[in-house]
This record gives structure tokens, C-alpha cells and sequence, in this order.
């Protein structure tokens, strides 16, 4: 198959760590053919339809580099893959729409676009709040008080963020407390995400990947460094490759199938203790740490799901 990552630049890419590179890679060894391009190189034109300025991608050792660039129309390719990592704008909504164009023409996308845009990493926790600690989304900042003095201790973070970036800990009596509301909510213009504060963040923040529907049985759990209550790898985590528990299974496979049936291929939940606090669509990762710490390939399981999904 051809298979066409919209991702961020390719130098940019920790090839040695980076989910969507292996990926590829593990596209590559099974004999598919391997494209990349980025979202500003997606173009919609009334003769050609959707097309992207896309390279082929060469490996070599843990390095991948791109060829020359040609011009692809998305539809003669066997599967398009969208790996934009956040923030997600109003350039991450136009990319969606021209993805959502080309799926009009014939091509597969995944995860849909259509899913990516509707469903916000931290607010579809909503809907599956039987799983989710005492939660609250809202920019009003009376509120977000009202929640900090009711829980106590309390973790808040905006509603477009990744990597750990933007979340602040805050407790009932700290005196920078309405300065952080007043800041996040960018004085009541942005919603901004509360949740109560899980303690057993210290054993760390557990990253579930749900592919193809199937629940991959081992997760990574991201310890946080001394000091941090952020166990994001970007923000100094450790990770620890562990089978999951029962509580575990009991959320992903609850997930998992609702999930698939939606288009979202490729899916990363986030766990802490015995709590769902997030679902990841965009870009989930955490496959090469899984791989290299069990008897697990998320990236293989994720090419045989795709060629499942293709064949259908």
C-alpha cells in the first residue's frame, strides 16, 4: 500500500522515539510504500481535488530523512495518516476540513477527521464520566474557585494543551490562586479544565493504547521526576513499561470499541490511580517506549490494524 503520514517536519522527529516513526518504519518492513508531508503542504484545487507536496520517506539505521518531493492527490493513496501533534488551531481545524474533502474523493484517513475535530482531548471526558474524577470545564473564574475550595486540591490545565504544558497544581489555600485562574483563562476567554487532585500521580500517570479496537495489554506509566506532579515524559517523566491492571481493562475495553466505531484508529488513554483523565487522538505516543519494555510492537499491531481497516 502507499501510505501518506501528515505529521509535523521530519527533522524535527526523534526518529530513535517517535510513535509516528515507527510507524513508518514498521510500514516499511512489512513492504508498504511510505509518504510524508505536514499540513501546510495540503492544497484543495477545483481540477486535482486534495493534494499534498509529500516526499517518500528513506530509512537508514535510527535515521529516516525525505526524498525529493512530489505532488500526491490524497485519494490514490491507499491510506492517509493524521499525525499532527497540537496545538489545536484553527490551521489543525483546516487541515481537517481538506482531509475531510479528500475522504469525499475516495481517500481513507486516519484517525477521520470528522472524529479529530470533534472530539477534544480533554472535554470528551465528559462523556464517559463514570470513569473520570470530580471534574469541571468552564472559564468562569467563580467557578473554577468555588471547585478549588470544594476539592481542595485540585489540577488545572487548558482545554488545547499537550506534553504537560499549562498545568498548575493548586490547592484551596495557595495565594497565587486567582492569578492562576485569571492567567489560564486568559481573564475568562479561554475554558480551562479542573480535576481533582489524584495522589497516586506519584506512581504514575498510566498512557493506555487502544488500537484497531484491541486494548494493548501493557501500558507506560509516566513517574514524575521529584518535585513535579506532571508525569508527561515531555515534562521529565519516567517511564515504566507494566501489564495492566483489572481497573484498567475495565476502562480501556469500555473505550476501545466506542472508539474504533467513531474511525479513531489509533487511540491513547491516560489513567492515574484508578481514574480516566484524558483521551488522546491526535497523536498519541508512547509505542517505542511499550515495545522496547514488553513482547509487544504497538507500531506492528498498528500497521496489521490499518491493513485490516484498508481491506475492509
Amino acid at each position: 500500500m502507499r501510505l501518506l503520514f501528515v505529521a509535523d517536519p521530519l527533522p524535527t522527529l526523534k526518529a530513535a522515539k517517535d510513535s509516528s516513526v515507527a510507524m513508518m518504519r514498521a510500514a516499511a518492513v512489512r513492504g508498504h510504500e511510505v509518504w510524508a508531508t505536514t499540513v501546510d503542504r495540503l492544497s484543495w484545487e477545483t481540477a486535482a481535488g486534495v493534494t499534498a507536496e509529500a516526499a517518500p520517506v528513506v530509512f537508514a539505521d535510527d535515521e529516516c530523512r525525505a526524498a525529493a518531493a512530489q505532488t500526491l492527490r490524497l485519494a490514490d493513496c491507499d491510506a492517509v495518516l493524521m499525525r499532527k501533534d497540537p496545538p489545536f488551531d484553527i490551521e489543525y481545524v483546516a487541515a481537517t476540513w481538506l482531509l475531510e474533502q479528500a475522504e469525499r474523493e475516495g481517500a481513507r484517513v486516519f484517525n477521520r477527521p470528522d472524529a479529530l475535530r470533534d472530539h477534544s482531548e480533554k472535554l470528551v471526558l465528559a462523556e464517559f464520566a463514570q470513569f473520570a474524577p470530580p471534574s469541571l470545564a468552564t472559564r468562569d473564574a467563580a467557578r473554577l474557585a468555588a471547585f478549588i475550595e470544594r476539592e481542595g486540591d485540585v489540577i488545572l490545565k487548558p482545554l488545547d494543551g499537550m506534553g504537560g504544558r499549562g498545568i498548575f497544581r493548586v490547592r484551596r489555600d495557595d495565594p497565587n490562586r486567582n492569578a492562576i485562574i485569571e492567567t489560564l483563562s486568559a481573564d475568562g476567554a479561554r475554558s480551562v479544565m479542573a480535576q481533582r487532585f489524584i495522589p497516586q500521580i506519584a506512581d504514575g500517570d498510566k498512557r493506555i493504547l487502544l488500537i484497531g479496537g484491541a486494548v494493548v495489554p501493557y501500558c507506560l506509566a509516566r513517574v514524575p521526576k521529584p518535585g513535579e506532579t506532571r508525569g508527561n515524559l515531555a515534562a521529565g517523566g519516567i517511564g515504566e513499561v507494566r501489564p495492566l491492571t483489572a481497573r484498567d481493562r475495565e476502562i480501556a475495553e469500555a473505550l476501545a470499541p466506542v472508539m474504533a466505531e467513531r474511525g479513531l484508529l489509533f487511540v491513547g488513554i491516560d489513567v492515574i490511580g484508578d481514574w480516566l483523565t484524558e483521551i488522546n487522538v491526535t497523536s498519541p505516543t508512547c509505542m517505542v517506549e511499550i515495545a522496547k519494555g514488553s513482547d509487544v510492537d504497538p507500531a506492528v499491531l498498528f500497521v496489521e490494524a490499518l491493513e485490516r481497516a484498508c481491506a475492509s
